[in-house]
């Protein structure tokens, strides 16, 4: 059975004062070229807020989250992507390269949150700003599943034009994951400069 996400965790934010509530979530974590993108969505905290359809960018297809992503900016008091580079991911790992795109967007928002809810293993230690990391977070928090598809969209709209500047790879087709045709054209073409030289791949 599928699950929806909801404003649960929001409200009870909103109830106790805390009216600037940041969801936040990323995407291209696991890839082997291109950016990592983290999204950070600020909600309204008017109880008719209504998003049906967003839920975790990983469960819809490429269609039905391009059309989410122009009703997610336009519900969301601020929403913003932050990005880090494949340099900056073999210079820094990446987790703190993860955390760098967070902080990114995080200063993209302009108004700064009161509270972050982030997808689990996305706290931000360095903020004085309190947070929540939740497991599965965006598949139950909705402010979550709006970052989620904020950052999957804006990912993938990069890496459709690193495709034009980097032919050969397929980068539009799978984004920059590991599948079997990136793995294939790795081994004929070698890493290019927008692929993580500290990321490993297998060999088919």
């Amino acid at each position: 059975m599928r699950i929806d996400p909801d404003l649960t965790f929001e409200h009870k934010l909103w109830q106790g004062g805390l009216a600037h509530v940041a969801g936040m979530d990323e995407a291209g974590r696991g890839a082997l070229a291109g950016p990592v993108a983290v999204g950070a969505v600020i909600l309204p905290t008017r109880s008719h807020v209504s998003l049906s359809g967003v839920r975790d960018s990983k469960q819809m297809t490429r269609r039905k989250r391009e059309q989410l992503a122009p009703r997610i900016k336009q519900s969301a008091l601020r929403w913003s992507v932050g990005f880090a580079s494949a340099a900056e991911i073999d210079s820094l790992g990446i987790v703190a390269a993860t955390r760098l795109a967070a902080l990114r967007a995080l200063e993209s928002l302009v108004l700064c949150p009161s509270y972050l809810l982030t997808d689990f293993r996305l706290e931000l230690p360095e903020l004085d700003i309190p947070q929540t990391s939740l497991v599965k977070g965006d598949v139950h928090c909705l402010s979550i599943a709006a970052a989620s598809v904020l950052a999957k969209t804006a990912r993938d709209a990069v890496m459709c034009e690193l495709d034009l500047q980097y032919p050969g790879y397929g980068l539009g087709k799978h984004k920059g994951y590991g599948t079997r045709l990136h793995r294939q054209a790795l081994e004929r073409l070698g890493y290019s400069a927008i692929h993580r030289k500290s990321f490993s791949f297998h060999k088919t």
